[in-house]
């Protein structure tokens, strides 16, 4: 079944965390991975050219051949999954989890002929599309100026950037994560006093 890449899929704030978060609960018994069926990368790389084209300065996301990529794809995204939420728990990077991230960032901007960063084209010339891969690669070393920002949402365990001015935001995407948190905790208040109710009708008796 094809994945329907909404906009909550892209909370994360960057294309390197929303690509970490193609992982869905991580290490929970009932997480997934929305790349098993690796057709779904060309799929997310369509949709993200669109939802991070802010982030790419509007520069398009190729992904022709997923199969061939999915093994650089997939190395980026754990490593960076690890690198930044060990750093989020620890408080820090691990220097342990830098050389798998550097080097699997590496081994897709090996002879590249691209030209990055550069003022309002931060990834190359919008005229012509960038390899996802390329692209990942980039958003993924970027999050390494933003350690400050990185956050875990409590609800979903998705890594997301705090870009609020006090940067005091709770979850990645407060209309899902926030009103369903919110949610079980009315139904638990509910259940309990219920609870209550019923302990006090059996004292009456």
């Amino acid at each position: 079944m094809t994945v329907s890449w909404t906009p909550h899929r892209f909370s994360g704030g960057l294309l390197a965390l929303d690509t970490a978060n193609t992982v869905v609960m991580r290490g929970d018994a009932a997480g997934f991975d929305r790349f098993a069926d690796v057709a779904e990368i060309a799929r997310f790389a369509e949709a993200a050219s669109a939802f991070r084209a802010t982030e790419l300065g509007g520069r398009r996301l190729a992904a022709p051949q997923p199969e061939r990529i999915a093994p650089a794809v997939l190395e980026i995204r754990e490593a960076t999954d690890r690198l930044f939420r060990n750093a989020v728990v620890a408080g820090g990077i691990a220097t342990d989890d830098m050389p798998p991230f550097l080097r699997a960032c590496a081994s897709v901007l090996s002879g590249g002929t691209d030209r990055i960063g550069a003022a309002g084209t931060p990834f190359g010339d919008p005229a012509t599309p960038i390899a996802f891969e390329v692209a990942l690669a980039v958003s993924a070393l970027s999050l390494l100026g933003e350690l400050s920002r990185l956050r875990i949402c409590p609800n979903c365990r998705w890594l997301f950037l705090d870009r609020s001015r006090n940067a005091s935001r709770v979850w990645c995407d407060m209309a899902v994560c926030g009103n369903r948190r919110k949610a079980r905790r009315h139904y638990r208040r509910r259940i309990a006093a219920g609870g209550k109710a019923a302990a006090r009708e059996v004292d009456n008796v």
